[in-house]
């Protein structure tokens, strides 16, 4: 049989492709390179396993109370409020602070529980509410059930059906400023994990619930001074007036649990 001459020019062209393509099966793809990348933009601000970072607002270490079971991080009120303890309960992530920021956190509390998560929080005052934004957890459903709302809801002018909860008062509204959007509110029964955001910067900020975006409001406008010296803070000149600070948690003598605490700078 005559033998076939193999071309040289089609051996040197099929080396080169094979070179090329070896060389396309070790290049990471680039949306792992990319999710890689956003990944590592977060700061872990609670990992399951420390506390490091975390301290009493005004204080030095953290509160009786708050301690770390099944890798969440948790207010357990039989050891808080039943030892002798004469300083704030509310917690601050005190290792540094934000500005803008996207925040990410699963939250539950139980039935007629209450809490809250703050920002851009300042030290020294009587206590965070004073000085920092809001993002309101609490039971919509049994909370108004289970506590006395009317002296309070009347003296900030509730006079109609002043026993109940209203909806500057729940969960992912801005407390007392900025309603969250019922029609688009996600809420989780008591006992079951929710998770929240919260996105802040000059231009907007947003607050949402199990994935939905229930709320949005520009910050230091002339509404937003408005809505702040008509209700609740118009006799707290510092209430949401900082550019940075702390992320806090609320003890409202409840039990309250917190996993998945993370953060990214805008």
């Amino acid at each position: 049989m005559k033998k076939l001459k193999f071309p040289l020019w089609l051996a040197l062209f099929l080396m080169v492709m094979g070179c090329k393509e070896t060389k396309k099966e070790h290049l990471p793809s680039t949306a792992s390179t990319t999710e890689k990348a956003a990944e590592e933009e977060w700061i872990v601000l609670f990992d399951g396993s420390s506390t490091d970072g975390w301290r009493a607002y005004n204080g030095e270490g953290l509160p009786p109370g708050w301690t770390i079971e099944d890798s969440t991080l948790t207010f357990n009120t039989a050891l808080g409020l039943e030892q002798e303890y004469t300083g704030g309960t509310d917690i601050i992530y005190g290792d540094r602070e934000f500005g803008n920021f996207e925040l990410y956190v699963e939250w539950k509390l139980p039935k007629g529980g209450n809490s809250g998560i703050f920002y851009h929080l300042k030290e020294g005052y009587n206590g965070p509410p004073e000085v920092a934004p809001e993002y309101q957890l609490i039971d919509d459903e049994n909370y108004a059930d289970m506590h006395d709302l009317t002296e309070y809801n009347l003296s900030l002018g509730y006079t109609e059906k002043p026993e109940e909860l209203k909806p500057l008062q729940q969960t992912a509204s801005d407390y007392a400023m900025h309603p969250a959007d019922a029609s688009k509110k996600i809420l989780h029964p008591v006992g079951e994990w929710n998770s929240s955001k919260i996105v802040f910067t000059p231009e907007q900020v947003e607050h949402w619930l199990n994935g939905q975006k229930v709320l949005s409001f520009k910050p230091w406008t002339d509404e937003w001074y408005e809505k702040k010296n008509s209700d609740k803070w118009k006799n707290s000149p510092d209430y949401g007036k900082y550019k940075t600070g702390y992320i806090g948690f609320q003890d409202h003598s409840s039990p309250i649990w917190f996993r998945n605490i993370k953060i990214k700078e805008l």
